[in-house]
């Protein structure tokens, strides 16, 4: 079995991988394996299996190497409707759930997966609109510090951004989130209209969780997923992990703001007028390097009240408080709900999205595949 490699092992490992690689069929130029001349004789005639069983292993071994933490940045939209999103990597793939919070247990997720660092903007859901056609509604907020592009998007339905979310995946080529009798330019369209479900017999279905299509890349964020970027600490209790009460790594209230990033503050505590802040001011950073969990806007999770997932009129789950609220609001004891076509000034909403597939397994799935062609054409 192959033990996961500590970061001062990670360069020795990588030199290790280059020489096995070459040895089966593959030398490095750059960033990339490329075939060579003499060993791909033994990966069509010796020993294919076990060939493939090694790439097999030492790309699961690559994918365990360290790497620096690096948020992503994609791009949306064409023209001068062109922005970007950036999400942040939430690792730790089955941790341990919280049982101190709201719900109970809360929190464990078995998988990779990423999450808007940034709650989403009115000028996002502007150029979204432009170019999607989608008939998504802000709330007026003049008189709540006004209509800023960069303001979180608030007036918001469920519903919304779920349209607004299977825009996001449409328009780079991947299966919608959701599912909607009617989509945006056919008669019978509306923005605040419900979902219905998933049915077995749909690609993509899945009995687990019938809102959300599993081909989907982007998604709104389920209870769990939303619990675990805002409160949960990979590094807490000595490396073992753990829960923390507020979404900016301690137990203790944050220092309400105004609007900034330093650490251990958020945006809460502030006369109603002031309105939120700009999404990359809204206070200080998860353990995740997550901005604005708590405080600035409630956001919308996926889930329903009940966590089951299996009727579109049920009411939502929100979480976060909002820039006028007290502390305790912001905590993990709170998870309000709400009919998933509300729309309300203190309402907004984030992004989550799974990841790329790793060039490690890449790199196994196009080897396994070259050689299968070779063996046809032997």
């Amino acid at each position: 079995m192959l033990t996961p490699p500590t970061l001062e092992r990670s360069e020795n490992l990588r030199k290790n991988y280059y020489y096995y690689y070459y040895y089966y069929g593959l030398s490095y130029t750059g960033n990339s394996f490329r075939p060579t001349c003499g060993p791909t004789t033994y990966l069509q005639k010796e020993q294919p299996m076990k060939t493939i069983a090694a790439l097999t292993l030492l790309s699961l071994a690559l994918l365990s190497v360290p790497t620096a933490h690096a948020a992503l940045i994609e791009s949306f939209g064409t023209g001068t409707n062109t922005f970007t999103m950036t999400f942040e990597p939430i690792g730790n793939p089955g941790n341990a759930a919280d049982t101190t919070g709201s719900p109970n247990p809360a929190g464990s997720v078995g998988y990779h997966y990423n999450m808007g660092k940034y709650e989403v903007s009115r000028d996002m859901i502007n150029k979204a609109n432009a170019v999607g056609n989608l008939g998504i509604t802000l709330n007026d907020m003049t008189s709540f510090g006004g209509n800023g592009a960069n303001r979180p998007a608030t007036g918001v339905s469920w519903n919304e951004a779920a349209r607004y979310v299977n825009w996001l995946n449409t328009s780079q080529g991947y299966t919608p989130a959701y599912k909607f009798d009617f989509q945006p330019g056919q008669p019978g369209y509306s923005a605040l209209a419900n979902i219905t479900i998933w049915q077995a017999s749909d690609p993509g279905y899945n009995s687990a969780n019938e809102f959300r299509n599993s081909q989907a890349k982007y998604f709104l964020p389920s209870m769990d997923e939303w619990y675990k970027a805002a409160y949960y600490d990979p590094s807490a209790n000595g490396g073992v992990g753990g829960y923390w009460n507020f979404p900016t790594g301690s137990d203790s209230a944050p220092t309400a703001v105004s609007g900034g990033t330093a650490p251990g503050t958020a945006v809460y505590g502030q006369p109603s007028a002031q309105g939120p802040a700009d999404i990359t001011n809204a206070g200080g950073l998860s353990p995740y390097l997550v901005m604005g969990m708590g405080g600035n806007v409630w956001e919308w999770e996926e889930t329903e009240s009940d966590l089951v997932n299996n009727s579109p009129s049920s009411a939502r789950g929100v979480r976060g408080g909002d820039w006028s609220n007290n502390s305790f609001l912001l905590s993990a004891s709170n998870r309000f709900f709400f009919n998933p076509s509300s729309e309300d000034s203190l309402f907004g909403f984030r992004v989550a999205s799974i990841p790329e597939p790793s060039s490690a397994v890449l790199l196994t799935l196009a080897t396994v595949g070259l050689w299968q062609r070779r063996k046809r054409s032997s």
